[in-house]
């Protein structure tokens, strides 16, 4: 059984891959896991491979999810997505992106605000 904090991640996770579906993206993967690290969703079309991390916070969080992916976190999403390239042969340009999920003051998936961040990180790793 998934305690709520797996539970809560889960469907932001869901949120996000949706939300990818909308700008085109085929969600390849979820939840990708190596011996590096784990990459919450994997999506392409047909020029970009994302590899994206995904953070639900509340509104009253006191730091935005972006800043949760700090640069330990970075790096093994880096090095799980070398491992996963390298292993399917993926030939498309890498994209590192952030999507913020985040809820109302109570924790309530009714009113979810989506900040999608776009190449927020992999350069100056």
């Amino acid at each position: 059984m998934k305690n709520k904090s797996n539970l809560i991640g889960q469907i932001g996770e869901d949120i996000a891959a949706k939300y990818l579906k909308t700008k085109g993206f085929v969600v390849s993967a979820k939840n990708y896991h190596s011996r590096y690290g784990e990459i919450d969703v994997i999506a392409e079309n047909n020029e970009l491979i994302l590899f994206v991390e995904v953070k639900t916070r509340c509104a009253n969080s006191i730091a935005t999810p972006a800043e949760f992916v700090d640069r330990r976190k970075q790096y093994k999403i880096l090095t799980t997505a070398q491992y996963y390239i390298y292993n399917n042969n993926v030939v498309l340009q890498p994209r590192f992106d952030i999507a913020e999920i985040i809820t109302a003051k109570s924790g309530d998936f009714s009113d979810v605000k989506i900040n999608y961040i776009e190449n927020a990180f992999g350069d100056d790793c």
